[in-house]
């Protein structure tokens, strides 16, 4: 009987070491979100912590977050420091990529990332009205939104969606024809990028509000590619 309560110990014991040994780790790797934190209060200021929130995600050391103690924390409010605008693709979640919690970024999400008369309204809203002091239109790798734009898709209201797209893909196709097509991975992605410049260009020709707010400095609006495969956004704006 003594033998096996022994045993029983060590075996505790190690399991406890283990468990010592695995969250030294993780907290050599990452830190914990610190909600006493001021967020940032800039347009500049904004974009860097953005880019900064992507690097961690990017290499694998995000913060540690008590995603229930951030809910009870904005139940009675929220000041998101920037509004992103991203693609419904299931890969692309922007709290994710960007290494934010709750509360910190408004989310925009339509397939191929397109920019309307609703999601303008959003932004007005998350801009004018709650303050945040970023715009970022992000686009990612092999965009299946893309790809449909290219192949002329038609599929019920997907298709109105995809014609949003079409002039990225009609100011892409100035070379060869016969490589302007969605087996050609390089297109795809130069589609991607024009795509993300043109629905950042709708923004300021669409919305007056925005293009005041732009114009005055009180948001930046900046554009980006997500690559899917390393999670790494680069932005347009500083070729980064």
């Amino acid at each position: 009987m003594q033998k096996e309560q022994l045993k029983t110990m060590k075996i505790t014991h190690l399991a406890v070491c283990v468990a010592l040994i695995a969250t030294s780790q993780l907290h050599a790797g990452a830190s914990v979100a610190d909600s006493s934190k001021n967020k940032p209060s800039t347009p500049d200021e904004a974009f860097a912590y953005l880019k900064a929130g992507n690097e961690r995600f990017a290499s694998g050391v995000g913060i540690r977050r008590d995603l229930l103690a951030e809910a009870r924390e904005t139940s009675g409010g929220q000041k998101p420091f920037a509004a992103i605008v991203s693609c419904l693709d299931s890969r692309t979640s922007s709290e994710l990529i960007f290494d934010q919690g709750l509360g910190d970024v408004f989310n925009a999400r339509l397939a191929g990332n397109v920019v309307d008369d609703d999601v303008l309204g959003s932004l007005e809203f998350a801009t004018k009205a709650a303050g945040a002091k970023l715009i970022a239109v992000v686009g990612h790798s092999s965009c299946g939104a893309v790809i449909g734009a290219i192949d002329d898709v038609k599929l019920g209201h997907l298709t109105g969606l995809l014609e949003r797209i079409k002039p990225a893909v009609e100011s892409a196709s100035t070379k060869n024809k016969e490589s302007c097509t969605s087996k050609n991975p390089e297109f795809v992605s130069e589609v991607v990028e024009r795509n993300v410049k043109l629905q950042m260009k709708q923004l300021t020709e669409k919305s007056p509000i925005l293009r005041e707010l732009a114009a005055n400095g009180s948001i930046k609006i900046v554009g980006g590619v997500h690559d899917l495969a390393t999670g790494k956004v680069r932005f347009l704006a500083d070729g980064n």
